[in-house]
């Protein structure tokens, strides 16, 4: 409830507003009920001495139920029932008036009758109604001119009637712009014929080319297709829908969800929004809590993942925030981005720094005393690491190594690194150098738990996810590059399946297992394992895509099959045989249960991996690991 103090300018007008409509329709019943007789002027002296009570009573009831709080603008069903209860308020202390107070102590007789009072309902309701109604219709026409002719393109909303409402009403209240809705195409058999906000449901999703033939007979071409969260259902096959209407030469668009807090604005459609499954609900002011007033240090910063943490972290409210990259280009980009983006009031640094310079990092990072460290920086490209193996050893072992050293040694909260599904059994050098780094935090956690009895100031855990869609080596760029390119589209194996997430989900995922391993009960556990629904066959998603495109595969772009590369497998596990899964109760996440090996047997291993790769010796590196990790290559494809 806001506070007396608290109430605007706006607010007080609202307030006089609503106590002159007041006392006018308690006049007004007075007048009606006893026009042209003796008794109306025989009652005014002592309905002038009521005034001031019932005013002051009226404004604590207006008070309490926030009426003079409410916009005008946005006036609705909600806001005419609480006028409603307002008026039924006033009309029962009225009654209270008449009956107990007056009639028996002051006249010997009733002083308003039930018929006055019964008018003095009905006119409260008007009074109160009328001006706010009559504001909110001149707004609406005044937005909806304003759209039909600020260069508002035609559209077609496609999706159930419930989506295209809220569609509409964001037409209506000035928030969606450049857009007309002339129509509605609904894949519910229910909502055809309807009108929906004066609105018409044209027909199914199927009628697309009938719809847009009759509106261009009558000169009324259809120019936009903008397709609500239902037309994405995969059993309306979505992808289809896309291919006809860019056929038909509309452009079509989507409304992003305004879950996360984004503006709302049109979006093109993306091939994320036929590939997911519905986003896991996240906790957002869990995540503020975490963040908001933070020192954040965010490593490889410049990728995919680094960047979409930087920007999650300011929306989130970090105070300060330090990017580690080794490209120069990649921190210039995203420290323009961030300016860009004017999220918050965060001091952000950007350092060039390779995660190898055990020395650099060590010293940029305890200069900065971070409170959270997220650690992205990585090498990640299978074929690349199945080549050059030593390389893929510095970075995602020993870098990891002088990120995890340097939270630990600057006191942060928590160091969190990014991992992989291939680090589940692996078969690949990606596979097998994430899960040594995993192995390396999970000791020093345990390490330093047992340090303080339990109770350990700091955690290190490790998140793994599959492929993250639009994702810098991902297949979607390439695919869409290929598509471009006229194909054809190149696919490993037929039977090549794999898990995807979009960056943002994937990305506040990831910052919810901060927040769980940072819980005041320490959790037992330490690497977490991201929900990614159900896995995603290869050749479908460039068949999807091909689709998407406005094309056909197999007769406008083929798709041919090269074989699977070093290091890979059909499909991915999302749980090791000796790491069982542990529910956490976070929608979203589970977790592996701890399995690594002691810390002295792990620097064992990191001082003979440090002697063989200066040597440059391949051979001796694969065995160390093999050593460390037993279920390496253990399920090759």
């Amino acid at each position: 409830m806001t506070r007396l103090s608290h109430l605007t300018y706006r607010n007080i007008l609202i307030a006089a507003h609503d106590l002159l409509a007041s006392v006018a329709a308690l006049f007004a019943a007075f007048y009606i009920r006893f026009e042209g007789a003796s008794a109306f002027w025989d009652r005014v002296p002592l309905l002038l001495q009521i005034v001031p009570y019932f005013v002051v009573f009226s404004f604590v009831v207006f008070y309490v139920s926030r009426l003079m709080t409410t916009k005008w603008r946005f006036i609705s069903l909600p806001d005419a029932l609480n006028i409603v209860r307002v008026a039924t308020v006033l009309t029962l202390a009225l009654l209270v008036l008449d009956y107990v107070i007056v009639a028996p102590n002051v006249r010997g007789t009733f002083f308003l009758g039930k018929l006055t009072i019964i008018l003095f309902w009905f006119l409260e309701i008007f009074a109160l109604s009328a001006l706010r109604f009559a504001y909110r219709y001149f707004r609406y026409t005044r937005v909806r001119h304003h759209a039909r002719t600020d260069d508002a393109a035609p559209a077609l909303l496609v999706g159930r009637t419930a989506d295209a409402e809220v569609v509409l009403r964001g037409i209506e209240s000035g928030a969606v712009k450049r857009i007309w809705p002339i129509g509605i195409l609904s894949p519910s058999v229910s909502d055809r014929g309807q009108i929906i906000r004066n609105v018409p449901v044209l027909g199914g999703i199927d009628d697309i080319e009938d719809v847009a033939a009759d509106f261009a007979r009558r000169g009324k071409p259809i120019a936009r297709a903008l397709m609500t969260p239902s037309a994405f259902e995969p059993e309306l096959h979505p992808e289809t829908f896309l291919m006809r209407a860019r056929r038909l030469g509309l452009i079509v668009s989507r409304l992003p969800s305004l879950e996360s807090g984004d503006a709302p604005r049109l979006a093109p459609v993306a091939v994320e929004d036929l590939l997911l499954r519905p986003s896991e609900k996240i906790d957002y002011a869990r995540l503020e809590m975490l963040v908001k007033g933070k020192a954040v240090v965010v490593t490889g910063g410049g990728g995919s993942i680094g960047s979409e943490i930087c920007h999650r972290a300011l929306t989130f409210g970090a105070a300060r925030l330090l990017i580690l990259e080794n490209s120069e280009p990649a921190l210039y980009a995203i420290t323009e981005a961030l300016a860009a983006a004017n999220e918050g009031n965060a001091a952000v640094e950007g350092r060039i720094a390779d995660i190898r310079d055990r020395e650099r990092v060590l010293r940029l990072i305890s200069e900065f005393k971070p409170d959270l460290v997220f650690h992205a920086a990585a090498l990640k490209h299978v074929p690349i690491l199945e080549r050059d193996w030593s390389e893929g050893v510095k970075t995602n072992i020993f870098g990891s190594i002088n990120v995890a050293d340097a939270a630990v040694a600057a006191g942060a909260e928590a160091m969190v690194m990014i991992s992989t599904d291939k680090a589940i059994e692996p078969v690949s050098m990606l596979g097998l150098t994430k899960r040594f780094a995993e192995m390396y935090c999970q000791a020093l956690d345990r390490e330093l738990a047992e340090r303080h009895s339990g109770r350990s100031p700091m955690r290190l855990i490790s998140v793994r996810f599959g492929n993250v869609l639009a994702s810098n080596g991902s297949v979607v760029p390439k695919f869409k590059a290929q598509i471009e390119a006229g194909g054809p589209v190149t696919v490993t194996h037929p039977d090549m399946v794999r898990y995807f997430m979009t960056i943002r989900e994937a990305c506040d995922l990831v910052i919810t297992a901060a927040s769980h391993a940072l819980a005041p009960e320490r959790p037992g556990v330490s690497v977490y394992v991201l929900n990614m629904g159900q896995p995603v066959r290869i050749v479908e998603l460039a068949e999807r895509m091909i689709r998407l495109s406005g094309l056909q595969p197999g007769y406008d772009v083929e798709v041919v099959f090269t074989g699977i590369r070093p290091g890979e497998r059909l499909n991915e596990i999302l749980f090791a045989s000796e790491e069982p899964p542990v529910e956490i109760g976070v929608a979203g996440i589970m977790a592996a249960k701890p399995n690594e090996p002691p810390m002295l047997a792990l620097k064992k291993w990191i001082a003979a991996l440090d002697q063989a790769i200066a040597r440059d010796d391949p051979v001796t590196i694969k065995a160390i690991l093999k050593e460390a990790v037993p279920e390496f290559g253990s399920t090759a494809a």
